[in-house]
């Protein structure tokens, strides 16, 4: 049987094969800004991108492209993000990063934006502006609040006609690549774990549990049919999605244990491998580049909304005590109230 790969398989190929690194560094330079300095990822890609990745081998991938300006707010009630904002300030300022006062002030300085704010549900109301600017845009995770709110801003990049994508550096691991790619064939059951902190304000796996989720998407590709959650004793919580072609996908939460840190395995046609580790943030950062450059992004619009729409779900199986909720519920479900509030 043929290998099957996912759509995001496909792209990723097609993307990092578009350019030689020669080619790359011949590209014209990219002045990128920063939306929200209250990550450590505004750190890391700072520090790639104005002096130089990890890997001394990823430097003509990301020649020319530099980090030039940055708007501090992003979370406005989040203490762990508010609290980050002055000392993150100060260090992309030492890297040479202007700090300008509102997100206008920005795009008149950049080519391309990274949206950075730790907190999804100020991403809408941030993001339309660079769209309206027709800036390509990197959206960090998660991609808003609610899965509302995710089908707003994917509609509104669509209607723009602006590069976007939210991604978890996860999804850019070289073994999660490796499987998406037809490694082990088509995959038919994939298991992934991961932090699995709560946010109160988000729907609980927008914001740590992505992490996994991602990944097991990466993997599994679209056609997600339905979700279930169970919520078991001293914490103990499983998320089983169910895909087309009677596959099935788990997120289970890391214990420290069997399950430490990040990681999963995907069984295949051919065999099974590891996946869901984090091979830190640089791969994910080409992934961007690359998208400014080319105008296509790396993740397709239909797997991001399966993804969101997944770990909503996930959300509502808990509150209907672990049945298991379709796909195509939540997302009529969130269409409905995009269609309510215009009416």
């Amino acid at each position: 049987m043929k290998c099957v790969l996912s759509a995001f398989a496909a792209v990723l190929m097609l993307s990092l094969t578009s350019l030689s690194a020669a080619e790359a560094a011949a590209q014209p330079a990219i002045r990128v800004g920063i939306i929200g300095l209250d990550t450590s990822h505004v750190i890391a890609f700072t520090e790639s991108l104005n002096r130089g990745p990890k890997n001394p081998a990823d430097a003509p991938r990301l020649a020319g492209v530099r980090i030039v300006a940055a708007y501090p707010q992003g979370s406005r009630d989040i203490e762990s993000s508010t609290r980050r904002v002055p000392e993150y300030t100060a260090k992309v300022q030492a890297m040479g990063v202007e700090i300008v006062d509102s997100i206008p002030a920005l795009l008149a300085r950049v080519d391309a934006v990274l949206l950075e704010s730790n907190d999804g549900r100020v991403h809408l109301e941030q993001v339309l502006p660079v769209l309206r600017a027709r800036k390509p845009v990197f959206v960090d995770k998660p991609l808003a609040g609610s899965f509302v709110d995710v089908l707003r801003i994917l509609d509104a990049a669509d209607a723009a006609g602006v590069p976007l994508f939210c991604s978890s550096s996860l999804r850019f691991a070289a073994e999660t690549v490796a499987v998406a790619r037809g490694a082990i064939g088509r995959v038919l059951r994939a298991e992934t774990f991961g932090p699995f902190h709560i946010e109160p304000t988000h729907p609980d796996l927008y914001w740590y549990g992505v992490h996994g989720c991602e990944s097991l998407f990466t993997v599994m590709g679209t056609g997600c049919r339905s979700v279930r959650r169970v919520d078991g004793p001293n914490g103990l919580v499983e998320v089983v999605g169910e895909w087309d072609g009677n596959r099935t996908g788990i997120f289970r939460p890391e214990n420290g244990k069997d399950r430490k840190g990040y990681g999963g395995v995907a069984v295949g046609e051919r065999g099974e491998r590891r996946i869901g580790a984090y091979d830190g943030y640089d791969p994910l950062l080409i992934a961007i580049v690359e998208m400014f450059r080319t105008g296509k992004s790396p993740v397709s619009r239909q797997e991001m909304v399966e993804l969101y729409a997944f770990m909503e779900g996930a959300d509502e199986s808990k509150r209907r005590g672990g049945a298991a909720v379709p796909l195509h519920e939540i997302i009529a479900k969130a269409r409905d109230e995009i269609a309510a509030s215009i009416r």
